[in-house]
């Protein structure tokens, strides 16, 4: 058993600490994972952990070797210092240190029938979170990160994903390199815009296609418009002319699922 850390001063604890900076996250390779259950969905889908520092009052070592951990990966960790280092109370006592997946386009696996959800500049992390949560929930067949305004590995992208960061294929690139991937894979596009647009219930989404929302700000760019296949909207009743991006992604990708079959 490793001895336990008793002061926020020591390196281990700095250098946890030091990965709250997307700059030091990216330098490193490295990112934070906190609480049991978004730990074991990024260990049973690939993702390597480096460590794991864990409350002494909350939980104890045993329980995590029979989680598939070493001696040599666990770190013992004093309440007072975990309470400064966890960031919500719920994560089980448990906190990692994993390396970054990689997140190309080219490492997609795409069944012969895809279903796509795509997010250009999506600028808050709990938002971009929801999304992969609503992705998982409705078996997206991959998500695409288009010109990315918050890091992917945000630990408010992880806690608001529930770990679904880990469970979805999940790809970064810009707009540009994306919309050529989609046209050489014979991919459809449907931008979710609010002119020209007809209702997403017109739509049929049974072919292989991706829908494409846009940021909270200012929605989709002009290149997105002029390279689709489809422009839809979600007509409301309301005073409002949009809704949140997890909202409206959800709306969109269950219909697209309810079109194909919930089982398919």
């Amino acid at each position: 058993m490793n001895p336990e850390i008793t002061s926020t001063s020591n390196p281990k604890i700095r250098h946890l600490l030091s990965l709250d900076k997307s700059r030091e996250r990216k330098k490193l390779g490295l990112f934070v994972i906190e609480g049991l259950k978004e730990l074991n969905l990024a260990k049973s889908n690939g993702y390597e952990i480096e460590s794991v520092f864990y409350s002494t009052e909350l939980v104890d070592e045993k329980t995590l070797l029979r989680h598939g951990f070493t001696k040599a990966q666990l770190l013992p960790v004093g309440q007072n210092v975990f309470e400064k280092i966890a960031y919500r109370e719920t994560t089980g006592g448990v906190i990692a240190i994993a390396k970054r997946g990689s997140h190309h386009l080219e490492h997609l696996q795409l069944k012969k029938n895809p279903l796509l959800l795509i997010l250009e500049r999506l600028e808050k992390p709990g938002n971009l979170g929801a999304v992969l949560r609503t992705a998982d929930a409705a078996g997206v067949d991959a998500v695409i990160v288009c010109d990315a305004q918050t890091d992917l590995h945000n630990p408010n992208v992880v806690r608001s994903s529930v770990g679904c960061i880990f469970t979805n294929q999940i790809a970064v690139a810009s707009s540009e390199e994306t919309i050529s991937w989609l046209k050489k894979n014979q991919i459809k596009i449907f931008c979710t815009y609010l002119e020209g647009s007809i209702p997403y219930t017109q739509a049929s989404f049974n072919s292989p296609c991706a829908i494409v929302m846009g940021s909270e700000a200012f929605g989709l760019t002009d290149e997105w418009i002029k390279n689709a296949d489809a422009n839809i909207i979600i007509p409301m009743n309301g005073q409002i002319d949009s809704m949140n991006v997890s909202v409206a992604a959800a709306i969109v990708v269950f219909e697209a699922v309810r079109q194909r079959g919930l089982n398919q």
